[in-house]
């Protein structure tokens, strides 16, 4: 926390040189701010079935950030008055370091506003999405019962993915300042790639400070800059957003009520075709997908050959085609902003074989475009049988306008 604090003032210390005031200047920022939480109880391991003995509750993090927003003159600083986007960099503390581990998060923000109360003070979001390092892995005990992390079957491998989403109030008491405090919620998990992935859930509040590098109109994110956004007839609100994607992840069987991890890495390959129609110009865009996916570990739960008691490994037959591919429809939502947009669905699989791949499905997806039409795509896929969680790696391309 120390080290993120004198970073800050070593940046703020420079703010000196930025214009007073630039319709054409990018706004650039450095933020700071705490966030306390609660551990959500969902696993034993939270609850004290840990080498502590008891609950772990109460986490924490020190965030350093850096944003800017578009000038006020350009078409998205037109568009998107009060949206800012940057990188960040976390600490986060969950009391139980040699488990779990003191983790860095490296990730990417972007926030905007809700409502403006007036008198310097609004609601904003912002969403952080990222990885984090430097988790303690479950690891088996040795053959004695000693060394290891085995009570830990929450956190399955070092770096795990990042996920933030948190509602703030601002107040801005001065043209180069803004004081905030909110509520967030955080994510971690590997996306079923490496068992355990029972993942780690915090609910907590945030504080923060953050200090504008350009004073006047622009440094308080264009939200007073008066715009006239384009009329668009009905067919321009129409786009199509073509996605491939690949991941991988592992695989857990049920044999004579015993768990058991599969051997070896399981391929995931899919497609997804969306169709969007912008409905509220130009933040939100609504429409439906065709998602084809073929996932190598569906339902090798029935392709069970037997039990090898010497390596304490299930053995099993390889599924056929169709009970590892499927063609399913979803519902879509999509949340456009500069360079970032956020695209959720709910589905359910038209055509498929097999228990596992039947059932409703979600998909978080977050969007970065390299170019107006060319964008590079992270997100998750989970059933409602949490049995095909699977992470969606891939590129994609926007047709339309």
């Amino acid at each position: 926390m120390k080290r993120l604090i004198l970073i800050f003032l070593c940046l703020v210390s420079f703010s000196a040189l930025a214009a007073d005031k630039d319709s054409t200047a990018f706004v650039h920022r450095i933020g700071i701010n705490v966030r306390p939480g609660y551990l959500s109880q969902q696993h034993e391991f939270f609850r004290g079935v840990n080498a502590l003995g008891r609950p772990m509750r109460a986490t924490a993090s020190a965030h350093l950030q850096y944003s800017f927003s578009f000038p006020s003159s350009s078409l998205l600083g037109r568009l998107y008055p009060t949206a800012y986007q940057g990188v960040g960099v976390a600490s986060n503390a969950f009391g139980n370091h040699a488990e779990v581990g003191t983790p860095t998060a490296v990730y990417l923000f972007q926030g905007a506003q809700i409502a403006d109360f007036g008198h310097g003070l609004s609601l904003d979001y912002e969403w952080n999405f990222g990885v984090s390092m430097g988790w303690n892995p479950f690891e088996e005990a040795g053959p004695d019962g000693a060394g290891g992390n085995p009570a830990n079957h929450v956190v399955g491998t070092k770096v795990n993915a990042y996920l933030n989403a948190g509602l703030m109030l601002s107040w801005h008491p001065s043209p180069r300042w803004s004081l905030s405090a909110g509520i967030d919620m955080s994510h971690f998990s590997n996306g079923d790639t490496t068992f355990p992935n029972s993942g780690v859930n915090t609910l907590g509040a945030r504080l923060g400070v953050t200090h504008f590098f350009c004073a006047g109109e622009s440094s308080l994110g264009n939200r007073h800059y008066g715009r006239k956004r384009p009329a668009i007839w009905f067919v321009d609100r129409w786009t199509c957003d073509v996605l491939a994607y690949g991941a991988w992840n592992e695989e857990q069987v049920e044999y004579h009520d015993r768990e058991y991890r599969a051997d070896g890495k399981f391929a995931v390959a899919g497609i997804h075709v969306n169709p969007l129609c912008n409905l509220w110009f130009p933040y939100l865009s609504v429409g439906a997908a065709v998602d084809i996916q073929y996932n190598e570990s569906m339902n090798i739960q029935n392709h069970i050959a037997g039990f090898n008691p010497v390596t304490d490994e299930i053995r099993f037959y390889r599924p056929p085609f169709w009970e590892q591919f499927a063609v399913g429809f979803s519902l879509r939502a999509e949340l456009q902003m500069p360079i970032f947009a956020i695209n959720v669905g709910l589905g359910h699989n038209i055509l498929y074989k097999g228990e596992e791949l039947g059932g409703l499905y979600s998909l978080l997806s977050l969007k970065t475009f390299i170019t107006d039409k060319l964008f590079m795509n992270v997100g998750l896929k989970v059933s409602d049988k949490n049995c095909s969680n699977n992470l969606m790696l891939g590129l994609g391309w926007r047709f339309g306008n």
